[in-house]
């Protein structure tokens, strides 16, 4: 087999810093690639293009770059898939892993414990929203949603109420892909062709005030939207098992950012008409609105929280879904009463992950994460209002460090691209030739970095995709 000799870090200072030199004996590249092409099926991928296309194959990484096996760097312009937090092999992270992993990589978490899980739920208990209690682990976004629904609808029953089985969910809303997940999404491109295996649920439409056609104020938008809400769950009140919703930002409708005391509004109607609310928190948890929850925004206390990726900084697939007290307590009874909530996976609460996600957290309290977020978010939003001068940028969307950028056909009467034109792939494309790597929502282009990326670095994203942007809708090179 023709293999290649590489070392994991790169000549590159930014690569090398307290770093031991390894060698590691991969296949030849072209080999990879090849193999690649031959036996990989990629997600949320046409193949057809990809055997076509050159490949970006990560050889390792390094604070906030990618490097490739031609040596080349590349700027991790959405960490990872939004999950990555602190840069990639953070120290005190590493360290973490290889020291639970001289103690023990898995145990079942059915009828077992294990020490890193107790701790972090513990410490999650600490930061979330107050008055969620309990903690249930899993391995993904779209299981701890799967969760959610599940102990959401099981509560109705153990209380007696059986005709509570219904869900409302909101228009462009995404929480993953699993049938449960998929049943409470929004986004017909990648649920629709699945509708008969999904189960009935409740839709309400969602503010969007980029494509909506409601006009007035922000506060005038929440309100309008929250009566909608209203109606819905007066319409089939008493039949409601729970409103599921991503708390301020819709991520991947496109980072559609909800209007001011909408999010609240929502809770304080569920609590009216004596439903639970889950807030999915995926995509919006650990900082990346600029809060370490998107909740603590308005202050609110949902009856679930899910989270998963940015919940072990990035570093291994781990989920929770986490309930409030009164939840927790329907399920508890005498054994033959069969209360138990039925479900769980085989890696569940894993102790590698878990010890990740504890020194993820210590790395919040002890390098002031958040408050060091603060002047980014501020260069950020800055920094993007240039890209409104560019002629089809129609949108510029921005929660803290999730921001989405909306290319049009024509900006006066927002016609969008044509799927064919592959307008967002295109811009990727581009932008990886001047050395970020981003991936893009359909027309949106997603930037989402590591919280822990330079100003020097955030300087460079936007330069470059403000350049990669200009040249493939402008022309020019």
């Amino acid at each position: 087999m023709d293999t290649i000799s590489t070392v994991e870090q790169s000549k590159s200072p930014s690569l090398n810093k307290r770093s031991r030199r390894r060698r590691i004996n991969y296949p030849a590249p072209t080999l990879l690639v090849e193999w690649d092409k031959s036996y990989v099926w990629h997600p949320f991928t046409q193949m057809q293009d990809w055997v076509e296309d050159d490949i970006f194959l990560v050889e390792s990484a390094k604070g906030s770059y990618l490097k490739d096996f031609k040596g080349r760097l590349y700027l991790d312009g959405v960490s990872s898939l939004w999950c990555n937090v602190h840069g990639h092999r953070v120290r005190k992270i590493d360290e973490a892993v290889r020291k639970q992993l001289s103690r023990v990589a898995h145990t079942t978490f059915l009828g077992l414990s294990n020490v890193p899980a107790v701790m972090l739920a513990k410490e999650l208990i600490e930061i979330v929203p107050k008055g969620l209690a309990r903690v249930f682990y899993s391995d993904s976004g779209s299981e701890a949603v799967e969760t959610a629904l599940k102990m959401a609808y099981q509560y109705w029953q153990l209380k007696g109420e059986k005709k509570r089985t219904k869900f409302i969910r909101l228009t462009n809303a995404y929480h993953g892909d699993t049938l449960g997940s998929a049943s409470v999404g929004g986004i017909d491109l990648f649920h629709k062709i699945f509708e008969p295996l999904l189960f009935e649920t409740i839709l309400v439409e969602a503010p969007f005030a980029y494509r909506d056609n409601f006009k007035g104020s922000e506060e005038e938008r929440a309100r309008f939207y929250a009566q909608k809400m209203k109606s819905a769950l007066k319409e089939h009140e008493g039949e409601i098992c729970a409103v599921i919703m991503e708390p301020l930002v819709q991520g991947a409708a496109g980072i559609i950012v909800q209007p001011r005391g909408y999010m609240s509004a929502v809770r304080a109607l569920a609590s009216e008409f004596d439903t639970l609310l889950i807030f999915d928190e995926v995509a919006t948890g650990f900082g990346r609105t600029g809060r370490m929850f998107a909740s603590e925004h308005e202050r609110i206390t949902p009856d679930f929280l899910c989270l998963a990726k940015g919940l072990t900084g990035g570093y291994l697939p781990l989920a929770a879904t986490l309930a409030t007290e009164p939840i927790y307590q329907a399920f508890l009874g005498k054994h033959e009463e069969q209360k138990a909530f039925f479900h769980g996976h085989t890696y569940t609460a894993n102790p590698l992950a878990c010890a990740a996600a504890l020194a993820s957290l210590k790395i919040f309290r002890e390098d002031k994460v958040l408050e060091n977020l603060v002047p980014k978010i501020e260069f950020l939003s800055t920094g993007l209002k240039r890209f409104n001068m560019l002629g089809h940028v129609g949108d510029v969307r921005q929660a803290g460090f999730m921001v989405g950028i909306e290319l049009v056909q024509d900006r006066s009467s927002k016609e969008p691209y044509e799927i064919r034109e592959k307008i967002g792939i295109r811009v990727t494309q581009e932008a990886r030739q001047r050395g970020v790597a981003i991936r893009p929502l359909g027309n949106v282009i997603v930037l989402m970095p590591p919280l822990s990326i330079k100003m020097g670095e955030l300087k460079r994203l936007l330069k470059v995709v403000y350049r990669a942007i200009q040249v493939v809708t402008e022309g020019g090179s």
